[in-house]
């Protein structure tokens, strides 16, 4: 069965609502890409409408990093510290937006979405 990002089909009474229509292929939902910290970069690109493209990434080993001035630059992942939307993300070395992991410039928090955005920033703790 399809995931689709549609409304909900009970009221907040318990009720339900009459489906205007059934499915369509724009409301499609994809699953999260969680992004892993890995020795190569994996990027997956799919095509929307208007023939766009989005990119998710689903490994990872690099980050750009923006000190407290506001200069970047680009290092290397080690592993997953701290994950507060889910605890169980950093066990299985998943980054999300709003994860700590640790670097070679020190503790870094995610400010991108890397399963959206395909790439990953962020600022030194």
């Amino acid at each position: 069965m399809a995931r689709v990002q549609t409304k909900s089909k009970r009221k907040s009474t318990g009720g339900r609502y009459i489906a205007g229509r059934s499915k369509r292929k724009f409301e499609l939902a994809g699953y999260s890409a969680q992004t892993k910290v890995d020795d190569k970069s994996k990027l997956k690109t799919k095509r929307t409408l208007g023939g766009n493209q989005k990119y998710s990434l689903l490994t990872a080993k690099t980050i750009s990093v923006a000190d407290k001035k506001g200069k970047t630059q680009k290092t290397e992942i080690i592993k997953a510290l701290e994950n507060s939307a889910n605890p169980n993300l950093v066990r299985r070395n998943i980054i999300t937006k709003g994860a700590v992991v640790e670097t070679k410039l020190g503790k870094v928090r995610i400010t991108s979405r890397p399963g959206q955005e395909g790439t990953i920033n962020g600022v030194l703790v």
